[in-house]
C-alpha cells in the first residue's frame, strides 16, 4: 500500500490547521512531522508542544521524524504529545535498539532513518524489530532541496533486503521528493512518500490528490 506523509515543514504555521484539513480532505493518510535540534542537523524547527496543539485537528497519522542527538530521552514525551509512529536517526544514537525498545514499549511503530552517506547496511541488524524505514533523498535540516539520484539505488537495495528476509516493512523516502521525482523512489521499492513544498506551495487539496493519483 502506498502512502502519503505530507510534511508540515513546508506549511504556512498561521494556517496549520486549515492546511491539514486540506491535505486530510485531498487523501493523504499520514502527517510528517520534522523534529530537529540544531544539534544532528543544522536547524531546529518544533517540538512536543507544537505537536500536541495539532492533535485534536486530524485522525491522521502522526509521523514523526526525529533529528535530534540521544532521542530515547523524549520518547515518552513525543508519544504523550500525539505521535503514531517515531522514526529516529541511526546516527543519532550508541543504542538504536534501546531506542526501538523504548518506542515499543507505549505501543507505537518504530522507524529508523539514515542520511545519505549512511550504508543501507545500518538497517540490517535491527530489521526484525522495525516497522519503517527512512531513506534520506536529500541531506536532512533543510525542506525544498533537490533530491539525490543515487540515493534511489539505497531504496532499492533497502528493498531487495527486506524481499531477501521476506520481510513487509514500510519504506520512506524524504526529500526532493515532487511530481517529477516521485516514480524514482516508487520504482525502486518505497511505499511511503514525504513531500513538502510540493504540496504545501500550491492548491494544497489538489495538490495531495494529484500526488495520490500519480502513487496509484
Amino acid at each position: 500500500m502506498n502512502i502519503l506523509s505530507p510534511s508540515i515543514l513546508s506549511a504556512n504555521f498561521a494556517e496549520l490547521g486549515n492546511q491539514m484539513k486540506a491535505v486530510e480532505r485531498g487523501g493523504a493518510q499520514y502527517i510528517h512531522i520534522d523534529v530537529m535540534d540544531g544539534m544532528l542537523v543544522p536547524t531546529i524547527s518544533y517540538g512536543m508542544p507544537v505537536i500536541k496543539s495539532i492533535r485534536d485537528i486530524t485522525d491522521l497519522v502522526f509521523d514523526v521524524h526525529l533529528m535530534i542527538i540521544d532521542p530515547i530521552r523524549y520518547i515518552k514525551d513525543f508519544v504523550d504529545a500525539g505521535a503514531d509512529i517515531i522514526t529516529f536517526h541511526y546516527e543519532s544514537t550508541n543504542d538504536a535498539r534501546a531506542v526501538i525498545n523504548e518506542i515499543h514499549k507505549y505501543g507505537k511503530k518504530a522507524g529508523m532513518a539514515i542520511k545519505p552517506e549512511t550504508s543501507v547496511e545500518a538497517f540490517r541488524p535491527y530489521l526484525n524489530d522495525l516497522e519503517q524505514l527512512l531513506v534520506m533523498t536529500v541531506e536532512p535540516g533543510f525542506g525544498g532541496q533537490q533530491y539525490i539520484d543515487y540515493c534511489t539505488d539505497k531504496v532499492r537495495n533497502t528493498r531487495a533486503m527486506l524481499d531477501m528476509y521476506g520481510l513487509k516493512t514500510d519504506i520512506q523516502v524524504d526529500g526532493g521528493i515532487n511530481i517529477a521525482t516521485v516514480h524514482h523512489a516508487l520504482d525502486a521499492g518505497a511505499n511511503v512518500i514525504v513531500a513538502g513544498s510540493a504540496i504545501f506551495k500550491g492548491n494544497i487539496e489538489e495538490r495531495t490528490r494529484k500526488f495520490l493519483e500519480i502513487m496509484g
